[in-house]
């Protein structure tokens, strides 16, 4: 509630601003002319999203899976992990507007390059996230498996695993609302559809304010997606203690 306050004050003092002609409406379009233009470019900017849509998800699918799976090699295994975390933070230091023109050289105009540099962006913090979960797990717990002859495997499954979801969780969220950035960089290196091709080709024509309402359906998006996450959490992770921001 109080979010949504807030926002509607930022929307009055905006649309204000830009009325008493502080702002010119070229350059910054009031909420009231972006919400026009959301539902008369309601039709493609729609078709957009669903491009962008499919777009984050597969890529943010192909993070997870190639997250987990390299944080589980870097746990299990010393060689693994001193071979793959120097690539693994490096990789976050690659340019990706750099090299997104040059994936889509590569591998053409269709998904595949959109979905790998969604994963390319997604994936440090669900490796790392899932990485530093399992390497903290309680110790006593450990040393109770170990003495009742627990495996490997066993111990992997039944308590490392478990009492890492809450860390990989806030990976995969995080992952969930930056997908959409990455999703955008591609777009704009090459695509004929997509939010990220529509913010292009309304800055081209000046038309302010359906760049600004396809911004909002990226916002919106990004806010879904850690939302829907945020309420998987719940429903898996329903073992661990939540406090209210008040302490209680």
């Amino acid at each position: 509630m109080a979010a949504a306050l807030v926002i509607l004050a930022l929307l009055g003092v905006w649309e204000l601003v830009v009325r008493l002609g502080a702002v010119d409406p070229l350059l910054l379009p009031p909420p009231s002319d972006v919400a026009k233009a959301l539902w008369t470019d309601r039709g493609d900017l729609g078709a957009d999203l669903g491009v962008t849509v499919r777009e984050v998800l597969v890529g943010l699918a192909v993070a997870v899976a190639a997250g987990v799976a390299i944080a589980l090699a870097m746990h299990l295994s010393p060689l693994a992990r001193r071979a793959l975390r120097p690539l693994v933070i490096g990789s976050q230091a690659v340019p990706v507007p750099v090299i997104a023109p040059l994936l889509i050289l590569v591998l053409g105009f269709g998904l595949a390059p959109k979905v790998l540099l969604v994963a390319l962006v997604c994936f440090f913090p669900v490796a790392i996230n899932l990485y530093d979960g399992l390497r903290d797990t309680d110790a006593d717990a450990r040393k109770l498996l170990r003495s009742l002859d627990a495996s490997r495997w066993q111990t992997l499954r039944m308590l490392e695993l478990p009492s890492a979801l809450p860390a990989t969780f806030t990976g995969i969220k995080i992952a969930a609302a930056v997908a959409v950035i990455g999703a955008v960089f591609a777009e704009w290196s090459g695509s004929d559809a997509g939010l990220g091709h529509a913010l292009l080709t309304a800055n081209g024509q000046l038309a302010t304010a359906r760049a600004f309402a396809a911004t909002v359906l990226l916002f919106l998006l990004a806010v879904a997606l850690y939302g829907a996450f945020a309420l998987l959490e719940r429903r898996v992770v329903d073992w661990t203690p939540r406090t209210t921001p008040g302490g209680s």
